[in-house]
């Protein structure tokens, strides 16, 4: 399934299957309990990680973890850079050129870990905000723009109180995957679940804390949990 502008954002919806998909850029505090939790779960996941990220010396243990475990790790541009306006999604802020040096960058660093652009086709762009644009530069690139499916608060793990507003805590994030995994038609299948291997120190309301019980209630109802290259095949 893809959305308005090209981008992949669900799989086969009539299979009970999840990608679980965690982004990263300058926060990892998450990624000792992610990693454990799903490896005690026996669940395979999709990592996309920031050129930041991956040069990151601090973090340089955990990728390599996480690359023997057999997830997949994937791109989500060098510097985190914004693609489009937030008020105006058809204007650009970025010219193909630095999108193209900002990609490559990106893999580059992936390189150094021994992941080939060849092993990691997908590409989530930062910010999980992007036109139809950057969907055909991502064309032109050999790869294929893919995003979260819409439905659930899961994005939202990374807000924290000092946000007002904005902030959304873990129990209603929670909430709304189980509500609407109960009221879609469809369910979670084919689900690409969005969370993040990190968050900002002011949120200690880690959602990522919540991951052990998340997974065994989904699987309790009949979901399967899919790398996204198994998700939406090659």
């Amino acid at each position: 399934m893809t959305d308005p502008f090209g981008a992949i954002v669900r799989g086969d919806t009539t299979k009970k299957e999840i990608a679980l998909v965690f982004t990263g850029d300058e926060f990892a505090d998450g990624g000792p309990v992610i990693r454990k939790t799903l490896r005690e779960r026996r669940v395979p996941a999709s990592f996309f990680l920031t050129g930041r990220f991956y040069r990151n010396p601090a973090f340089h243990g955990l990728i390599k973890g996480l690359r023997a475990d057999g997830h997949y790790l994937g791109a989500h541009s060098d510097e985190h850079l914004l693609y489009c306006d937030w008020g105006k999604r058809d204007s650009l802020l970025v010219t193909e050129g630095q999108f193209r040096t900002d990609l490559e960058n990106n893999y580059k660093r992936m390189r150094r870990f021994g992941i080939r652009k060849q092993d990691a086709q997908f590409f989530l762009p930062p910010y999980e905000w992007y036109n139809a644009q950057i969907t055909r530069w991502t064309r032109k690139a050999g790869l294929t723009l893919v995003n979260f499916t819409h439905g659930t608060r899961s994005t939202a793990d990374y807000t924290y109180p000092e946000m007002g507003k904005s902030y959304r805590g873990s129990d209603e994030i929670y909430r709304s995957i189980l509500e609407h995994e109960r009221v879609s038609p469809h369910g979670l299948n084919g689900f690409i679940l969005l969370v993040h291997i990190g968050t900002d120190p002011r949120r200690t309301d880690k959602f990522y804390d919540r991951l052990d019980r998340l997974i065994g209630e989904l699987e309790g109802k009949g979901y399967t949990f899919r790398r996204i290259d198994d998700l939406l095949g090659p």
